[in-house]
């Protein structure tokens, strides 16, 4: 592990939320859910006195309002967020130019050369969220440590408005009760796998011999040998072009899965043309369907030649939907076309990532 970066990364608490109740005193201290009210909406962000009762971004509206009937709504109001978005990047970038957004609300700094002269990672971060609090009136959480993915794992660590800190020789102390579920990319298939193998804690799995793990794993047993002893040499990327483009519509009602090629269609024209304008080319088309029991299935394929326009990208998507095995009663409630593997990025593989619930 490379122990002399300095990385942090910040992470806006619990964002539109908090910019709502910022711009509207009345709000403040009240359960607020960001969301358009109604049956086929979804929870964008929720403030966290909404969260004290289970509420949580991207579950169904329905539910939040069941939750906590006092709840607030508030319709998203995206370009003020990116406004302020802005506005706190532009703080970030007063010490370091290599800043990696990862959404609207959170970023990856390296603060190993700081250009203000700030003698320690942890001074940048308590400056900058200081000035955060004091330029835009609203909270940031900060995690600083030797590489991108313990800093992610410390930003939430004393969430809300808080900063930790993972000195080097900290690491493996740090890591070893963590469930496995903590590292990236282990989700609850793979977490199951491991506890079937007996590694339910990150120092349960520094147990296993990497190479055991890469045979169970594949490349994948390799990486999670080297998270487990705190390895991750992954830089900070600032400006880093988008690794995947998605478009996705919810139905005002549920729909079988003949009448969805229309909206795949719709969806792959606006796929297209962001592609488009960015001269682009992406090699794996993705479709995501969601039943109207909120489960998530999504089916992907790379053709032997990129799309090459907008109706040969929905031609792609519409031959998807024969891979979904589902019986003839099952309704959908939502449906979206992503693309990814872009040319540009062929050195770096296929890129995962599309049509993330939490974005």
């Amino acid at each position: 592990m490379s122990a002399l970066r300095k990385i942090v990364h910040v992470d806006m608490d619990a964002f539109y939320a908090s910019v709502e109740q910022r711009d509207r005193p009345e709000l403040a201290g009240r359960p607020v859910v960001v969301a358009w009210k109604g049956a086929r909406s979804v929870v964008c962000a929720a403030s966290y006195e909404a969260r004290r009762f289970g509420i949580r971004s991207a579950m169904p509206a329905l539910r939040a309002e069941r939750l906590c009937p006092q709840a607030i709504f508030v319709p998203p109001d995206f370009p003020r967020y990116r406004e302020v978005s802005r506005q706190v990047r532009a703080i970030f970038l007063r010490h370091t130019d290599l800043v990696e957004p990862l959404s609207l609300d959170e970023a990856y700094l390296d603060v190993t050369a700081e250009k203000t002269g700030l003698p320690t990672a942890t001074a940048t971060a308590r400056t900058i969220r200081a000035a955060i609090r004091a330029e835009t009136g609203l909270t940031a959480s900060a995690g600083v440590a030797p590489n991108k993915f313990l800093a992610k794992i410390a930003s939430d660590w004393r969430k809300p408005d808080g900063l930790f800190v993972i000195q080097p020789h900290e690491v493996e102390a740090f890591l070893a009760p963590l469930p496995v579920g903590r590292l990236p990319g282990v989700g609850r298939s793979t977490e199951g796998a491991l506890a079937g193998l007996g590694f339910t804690t990150v120092g349960d799995l520094r147990r296993c011999e990497p190479r055991e793990l890469e045979r169970r794993f594949g490349r994948f047993g390799l990486r999670l040998a080297q998270l487990a002893v705190g390895i991750d040499e992954s830089p900070v990327r600032p400006d880093r072009p988008r690794q995947s483009v998605s478009c996705e519509d919810t139905f005002p009602d549920d729909r079988p899965l003949a009448a969805l090629a229309p909206a795949l269609d719709a969806a792959a024209a606006k796929v297209w043309e962001i592609v488009r304008r960015g001269g682009r080319q992406a090699r794996t088309v993705t479709v995501k369907l969601k039943t109207a029991d909120f489960r998530v299935l999504t089916r992907r394929v790379t053709p032997p030649r990129p799309p090459a326009d907008s109706g040969e990208l929905a031609a792609v998507a519409r031959a998807l939907l024969d891979r979904f095995a589902e019986p003839p009663q099952t309704r959908f409630r939502l449906a979206g076309v992503g693309v990814s593997n872009f040319l540009d990025e062929l050195a770096e593989g296929p890129q995962a990532g599309l049509f993330d619930e939490n974005a």
